[in-house]
């Protein structure tokens, strides 16, 4: 059962985020309450995806290692900075164009470095070719934007900071949940 929900819950991931880009017709005659069938979609999704998760078992191929959790760490400061840089339109983001989902790629591949079971494999494997095609269906149908304007230094120090804290708040709650973050 846990095999069905996780891979209803990426479905479902993947289906409401492309569902403006695959059907933009559909998705603008809905209006505005499509946003909150869409919210809900997400909501739902991960529910999915986590009790789905928790609940598959599947071949175990390696396991937590202090140089991989290192590794991991590392790439998910990164993966954080880009979502803080995103939002703050720091440097980077002169440069990347999908920093969001330039995070989600690296999120998803650095949690499939530290967790080497079937299970992970599908889940992270999973968003992490969602986020491909994502990227790969904005580019097609959007055309680049003109890149942001130089921003301040205040702006690149909050997103470093931001990042640290987002990072350290998220590594508590995976300890909360019983996930040991750190090596």
């Amino acid at each position: 059962m846990g095999w069905i929900l996780l891979i209803l819950g990426l479905a479902l991931w993947s289906g409401a985020h492309l569902f403006k880009r695959v059907a933009p017709a559909r998705r603008a005659a809905m209006g505005d309450k499509a946003k909150g069938l869409v919210a809900l979609a997400l909501l739902v999704s991960v529910v999915l995806m986590t009790i789905g998760y928790r609940n598959a078992d599947g071949a175990f191929f390696w396991g937590r290692h202090p140089a991989t959790v290192g590794i991991n760490n590392l790439l998910m400061l990164l993966a954080f900075y880009l979502f803080a840089a995103s939002g703050m339109k720091t440097a980077i983001t002169r440069r990347i164009r999908h920093p969001q989902l330039t995070a989600v790629k690296i999120w998803a591949v650095a949690h499939i470095l530290v967790n080497g079971d079937m299970p992970s494999f599908v889940l992270f494997g999973g968003l992490l070719a969602w986020a491909v095609v994502e990227v790969i269906v904005i580019n097609r149908s959007v055309p680049a934007p003109a890149p942001n304007p130089p921003a301040s230094a205040g702006k690149e120090i909050g997103a470093v900071v931001g990042a640290i804290v987002v990072m350290i708040v998220v590594m508590l709650i995976h300890y909360w949940l019983g996930v040991q973050p750190w090596g």
